[in-house]
């Protein structure tokens, strides 16, 4: 099994880990004792496994399962708003046909690492979300994912149907087409020119903006809603940043599957945005500057 960070099943297996638990570091870290309970295998005991990566898979998830707990405590004593780590570029899985084929019983693949859904995953149950993840975007039939989480086949769909409920509760936010491209450009648009009217009209009237300066930065430690506070927010970090003669350069970039927004100050990325958009308006807003889930952001 080839597990350098290039390779497709390191990738698949960062795919599954982030996924569950919202953090670079603590997927890096779940995969690496992963790889270390593989390497303490014997020879013949790892001759008899016929399939590792799906071995690893179910190593990797148990681990993920057991740090959820202690991830979400360190989440509810964190400085401010907590949002997950944003990835540049792409997430697997690449592989479609390992996926649910039935669309309305499945999350989506870029639906599935969006800052959006994966804070409100943090509502879910340990349980629920590595059965909805496992599931819903990875495809693993129940009987597989009843052996991770050590319930019975028929509780783990249970599990999953839950959780897909919780999550569908909330808005449905658009996936990386023409008019989310639209609505992006015109917010970047609106906040490089300081147009607070033209910024109000590309935000949905309850928009909501949360950011997360892990108490190294200063930001709004509570969420920011409605369309004109908001604005008012943003280009007021703008003005902020100029008047202290920093000048921001805002860039598209992928996040996590997805155009969003990069902003720099010299060769320094200090912000990173991912844009929830519902019917062709900015819905939700993440905002991460805290720099210890900057480190995979470099400027050109």
């Amino acid at each position: 099994m080839n597990l350098t960070t290039d390779s497709p099943d390191y990738r698949h297996l960062f795919g599954v880990a982030y996924r569950i638990l919202g953090s670079v570091h603590d997927a890096e870290d779940a995969i690496q004792e992963g790889a270390i309970r593989w390497h303490s295998l014997s020879p013949h005991d790892r001759a008899l496994i016929r399939e590792p990566l799906a071995w690893m898979t179910r190593v990797v998830s148990r681990i993920c399962l057991d740090q959820l707990g202690s991830a979400r405590a360190r989440r509810e004593s964190y400085a401010g708003v907590w949002l997950p780590e944003p990835v540049p570029g792409i997430i697997g899985p690449t592989d479609p046909t390992s996926r649910p084929q039935d669309p309305a019983d499945a999350v989506t693949l870029d639906e599935s690492v969006s800052l959006a859904l994966l804070r409100a995953m943090e509502s879910l149950t340990p349980g629920e979300r590595v059965a909805l993840i496992l599931h819903d975007v990875f495809g693993l039939p129940f009987a597989e994912i009843a052996d991770i989480v050590g319930r019975t086949p028929h509780a783990c769909r249970q599990l999953a149907s839950a959780a897909r409920q919780r999550i569908r509760s909330g808005p449905r936010f658009q996936s990386d087409n023409a008019e989310r491209q639209q609505a992006v450009s015109a917010f970047t648009r609106a906040c490089t020119t300081g147009d607070l009217e033209e910024l109000i009209g590309v935000l949905a009237p309850e928009v909501v903006v949360r950011s997360d300066g892990g108490g190294m930065v200063n930001v709004a430690r509570v969420p920011v809603t409605g369309a004109a506070r908001v604005a008012q927010f943003l280009l007021g970090i703008v003005r902020v940043r100029e008047a202290h003669g920093e000048h921001m350069v805002v860039r598209d970039a992928i996040v996590n599957n997805r155009t969003g927004l990069e902003i720099s100050i010299g060769d320094h990325v200090i912000a990173v945005m991912d844009l929830a958009v519902v019917d062709g308006r900015v819905a939700e807003i993440a905002i991460v500057m805290n720099p210890d889930k900057l480190g995979s952001w470099t400027n050109g």
